[in-house]
């Protein structure tokens, strides 16, 4: 393990990660030393799993480890972003496009005070904070913003009623869904 890969059309796999907690609130986390939220992800290297390397980015960026959370689903198939040539490093412009990405729905079963953004000698955020689930993207890094709604969108479905919300009865969930379209701004069903 510790290579890091890119498949023939120029994407590196990559694992995102939406962790929720009991009122289905999303962790969103500062990048370090810039004004940019964004879920926790990261590279799957060789060897290794979608799910392998998602306990280890929850652990290196969050400093969650699997005790503390339940994989609620996972997305089907890859969601690929392209990352803007001026991000990329300039070794790795001929063949690197951007990032190919399994998204996993996680629920926190541990408390809050388990979250340690300094588990890792290299830290990824400054800072954190639950939101709710239909996030805001304004705060999204631009190329990212398609990729995060297909993944909130796919994965609303594993997402168990709140504990501090009543359960929805059927007209209520139209209405609320139709909301998500709204904010997300999607022409797809929810």
């Amino acid at each position: 393990m510790g290579h890091i890969m890119i498949d023939r059309e120029g994407y590196r796999p990559n694992v995102g990660i939406i962790l929720t907690n009991e009122k289905n609130q999303v962790f969103w986390g500062k990048r370090v030393r810039q004004d940019a939220w964004q879920f926790p992800q990261g590279g799957i290297k060789y060897g290794e799993t979608p799910e392998q390397a998602m306990y280890r980015e929850l652990h290196e960026e969050v400093g969650l480890k699997c005790c503390h959370v339940k994989i609620l689903g996972r997305t089907r198939d890859w969601m690929r972003y392209d990352v803007p040539l001026h991000w990329t490093k300039r070794e790795s412009r001929g063949h690197y496009k951007g990032q190919k990405q399994i998204w996993f729905l996680l629920r926190l079963t541990g408390r809050d005070c388990d979250v340690s953004l300094r588990a890792s000698g290299h830290p990824e955020f400054d800072a954190w904070r639950w939101t709710d689930y239909w996030i805001d993207f304004n705060n999204v890094i631009e190329f990212k913003r398609e990729v995060y709604g297909m993944a909130l969108r796919e994965l609303v479905r594993f997402l168990p009623p709140s504990r501090k919300e009543p359960a929805r009865d059927s007209r209520a969930n139209n209405n609320h869904k139709e909301q998500q379209r709204q904010i997300i701004g999607a022409d797809s069903q929810v």
